[in-house]
C-alpha cells in the first residue's frame, strides 16, 4: 500500500503536511527539516524543487527558492541527500515541482529515483492533464507513484470529477486564485467553495492549501477537508529562526 494511502486509511482526519524547499535555508538543512517535521508530529512532508520561475508561489516560496539556487541546489543533489531518508523518516513524502526541471532530469529517471529513495507521490502545479494523462500516468502507474492534481475555486465540476476519477491519493484543494501566502483568516466565498467541493462526494480525500498560517485557518481548513497543508508560513520561519528546530516549534504553536 502506498504510504499516502495507509496514512488516509489509518487516520482519515486532521492530517497535518507541511510543504519547505529543500537546499533552504542553506545547502545541508533539507534533511534536518524533514526530521525535525517528523519528530514534532507531521503527518506527511512536501519536499520543494527549487525553480527559478515559480508561477503559482508568493514572494517568500520565490525567495526561497532563489536562495536554494544560489546555494547550488539542483534535483540530482537533492536526490543525493535523500538517499537513506527512509532509515529516519517513515511518513509519506511528497516531492513538488515545476515540469521544467522534471522534464530535463527524464520523466523515467525522475520517477526511478522517486522510488529509489522512497517517495510516494509529487505534485507538478503546471503539470497539464492530457500530459499527465498521456506521459506521465502510465509511468506513474509502473512505479507506484501518485500524482496529486490541484484544483482551485474556479475548477469546473467537470474537470474536477476528471480529476477524482484518474488520479489517486489525494486531491490538493487550493484555498485561493491566487498564488501561495499566508492568511489570517477565510471570507464567506472561500468557505463557500469549501462546502461546495464537500458536497460532491469525491473518491479521493482532499487537503486544503494556500493561505494557513495559524490556528484560525488551520482548524477553518481542517473541517471541511481531511487535512490541511502549510507551506509559505513554514519557510517564513526557516528564514527567520536562527535554527531548524526552532522553526518546526514555531509553526506547531502557530497552528496548533
Amino acid at each position: 500500500m502506498n504510504r499516502i494511502d495507509k496514512l488516509f486509511a489509518e487516520k482519515g482526519h486532521d492530517i497535518f503536511s507541511v510543504y519547505f524547499t529543500a537546499g533552504y535555508p542553506h545547502f545541508d538543512d533539507t534533511v534536518t527539516v524533514m526530521t525535525d517535521l517528523v519528530a514534532a508530529g507531521v503527518d506527511m512532508i512536501e519536499v520543494g524543487i527549487p525553480f527559478s520561475d515559480p508561477m503559482a508561489d508568493g514572494p517568500v516560496i520565490q525567495h526561497s527558492s532563489t536562495v536554494s539556487l544560489k546555494n547550488g541546489m539542483t534535483l540530482k543533489k537533492l536526490f543525493g541527500q535523500l538517499a537513506g531518508i527512509r532509515d529516519k523518516v517513515d511518513i509519506p513524502l511528497i516531492m513538488m515541482g515545476y515540469l521544467n526541471p522534471i522534464m530535463q532530469y527524464g520523466i523515467e529517471a525522475f520517477c526511478e529515483s522517486c522510488v529509489k529513495v522512497g517517495i510516494d507521490g509529487m505534485i507538478i502545479p503546471d503539470l497539464p492533464f492530457a500530459d499527465y494523462l498521456r506521459d506521465f500516468k502510465p509511468l506513474l502507474d509502473k512505479y507506484g507513484l501518485y500524482c496529486i492534481m490541484l484544483i482551485t475555486p474556479e475548477t469546473s465540476e467537470e474537470r474536477i470529477r476528471l480529476i477524482d476519477e484518474h488520479t489517486a491519493g489525494f486531491i490538493y484543494m487550493v484555498s485561493t486564485a491566487s498564488t501561495t501566502g499566508a492568511k489570517d483568516s477565510f471570507d464567506s466565498d472561500t468557505l463557500g467553495y469549501f462546502e461546495r467541493i464537500n458536497a460532491m462526494n469525491l473518491r479521493n480525500p482532499r487537503m486544503i492549501g494556500f493561505g494557513i498560517s495559524n490556528k484560525a485557518t488551520f482548524d477553518a481548513a481542517a473541517r471541511y477537508a481531511a487535512g490541511v497543508i502549510i507551506g509559505s508560513a513554514f519557510v517564513r520561519l526557516l528564514g527567520s529562526e536562527p535554527i531548524v528546530r526552532q522553526a518546526v516549534q514555531a509553526l506547531v504553536q502557530k497552528v496548533r
